[in-house]
């Protein structure tokens, strides 16, 4: 594998404030299980795992993307590795998560160390600034979760965003599809397929490599790739219906 997680120091937040994440975490995924797509904030693990490529400081100033930010789990490690002048930018959908994100950027000591060096877009990824480039990208969509043309539609973005040797990271949980296969209906199963066609023509195509995180619950994949040094071509539109 081309990149290890990284521990990062950390502050600890107060048991009531962990508890009452995991319970706004669990009542979203009731409630928007299609964009949630978990039962609980990325472990720690999970999180080292995604920023891991922000280990290496280039002695240059870089431009930090999270998409699908949550209750923060892993903006709060990505910020305790930013350098003096790197930037996030944190992108949220859900109203309720966002409006915790926003708390979060003045109270939370690991955010607002960062000031105006942060910024949160409560909105989807289609407001993100189409201009904005990134050396890092981390990705927490529930990508399992959508339809195939839309899973091609944000890896296509999320590389035209990158910079020229830029890091994306991912990730999916293990053993879902078992479960898929025995709950989920012919309907499913098909755009379920659909979504892993999509994403193992995307991975085999650049390159991308992958560690599994045992320690999260559930264990998750993590993939890594890096940004090739010409624009992407975009990826095939795939539907349920075409997909092998």
């Amino acid at each position: 594998m081309s990149f290890l997680p990284t521990r990062t120091s950390s502050v600890r937040r107060t048991p009531a404030r962990r508890l009452a994440d995991r319970r706004l975490f669990f009542a979203e995924t009731l409630r928007t299980f299609r964009t949630t797509g978990a039962v609980t904030p990325s472990g720690r693990h999970l999180a080292e795992a995604l920023a891991a490529p922000l280990a290496h400081r280039t002695g240059q100033p870089r431009a930090v993307l999270e998409v699908g930010a949550g209750t923060g789990a892993v903006s709060r490690v990505l910020a305790g590795l930013l350098g003096p002048e790197d930037t996030l930018d944190l992108v949220e959908a859900n109203p309720r998560f966002a409006r915790l994100l926003a708390a979060d950027l003045r109270a939370d000591p690991r955010l607002a160390a960062l000031g105006e060096r942060v910024s949160l877009i409560a909105g989807p990824v289609a407001e993100l600034d189409p201009g904005a480039r990134y050396d890092v990208i981390v990705s927490g969509l529930p990508f399992a979760n959508f339809p195939p043309d839309e899973v091609s539609g944000l890896l296509t973005r999320y590389l035209s965003a990158l910079k020229p040797g830029g890091h994306l990271t991912y990730f999916g949980y293990r053993g879902t599809g078992r479960l898929r296969a025995l709950l989920g209906t012919s309907r499913s199963l098909a755009r379920h397929s659909g979504v892993i066609h999509v994403l193992d023509t995307f991975q085999q195509a650049h390159g991308a490599d992958f560690r599994t995180v045992w320690g999260n619950i559930p264990p998750a994949r993590v993939w890594h790739l890096r940004a090739p040094a010409v624009s992407p071509r975009p990826l095939p539109v795939v539907s349920a219906r075409t997909a092998p």
